[in-house]
């Protein structure tokens, strides 16, 4: 898979140990930065590399992991979970298809960050599962269709 990583400048040390973790697990990233203290720029330029199939999923980084999640949100298309633990991690995908996760790097440590980047790309949504209506009427709202 191809996957684009951003952050703002307080999380650069982990983004790059979460590239770097993403390489060892066979898969490419892509270094959307950043040096830009305004984290929404950043989450937002990789949330519509990810909706515009330029890389395949995302991880953002911030302090909490609060703002990156919401401004990428704000990206028609993009699904952004703020994860924090394994199970959250595993369920971004298995019963969300999050196409993107968002850390805090102020509270989540490396090795931790590391468990739960591979848990999230390790996972596939299937279309067919019990959480699939549940997506769908998130995309619908989205679209302009009432819940």
């Amino acid at each position: 898979m191809i996957i684009g990583f951003g952050s703002d400048p307080n999380a650069c040390e982990l983004r790059a140990t979460l590239m770097a973790h993403a390489a060892t697990l066979g898969h490419t990233a892509v270094d959307y930065g950043s040096d830009d203290p305004i984290y929404a720029h950043t989450a937002i330029n990789v949330a519509r590399a990810v909706v515009g199939k330029e890389v395949d999923r995302g991880v953002l980084l911030c302090g909490t992991g609060i703002g990156v999640s919401i401004a990428a949100n704000k990206v028609p298309g993009a699904y952004c979970a703020l994860v924090s633990d394994v199970y959250q991690a595993r369920r971004a995908q298995l019963s969300n298809s999050a196409n993107l996760i968002a850390m805090g790097a102020q509270v989540t440590g490396a090795e931790v960050a590391k468990c739960l980047l591979e848990e999230y790309l390790g996972q596939t949504f299937d279309p067919r599962s019990r959480s699939a209506e549940k997506v769908a009427a998130i995309v619908e709202f989205e679209h302009g269709e009432t819940a």
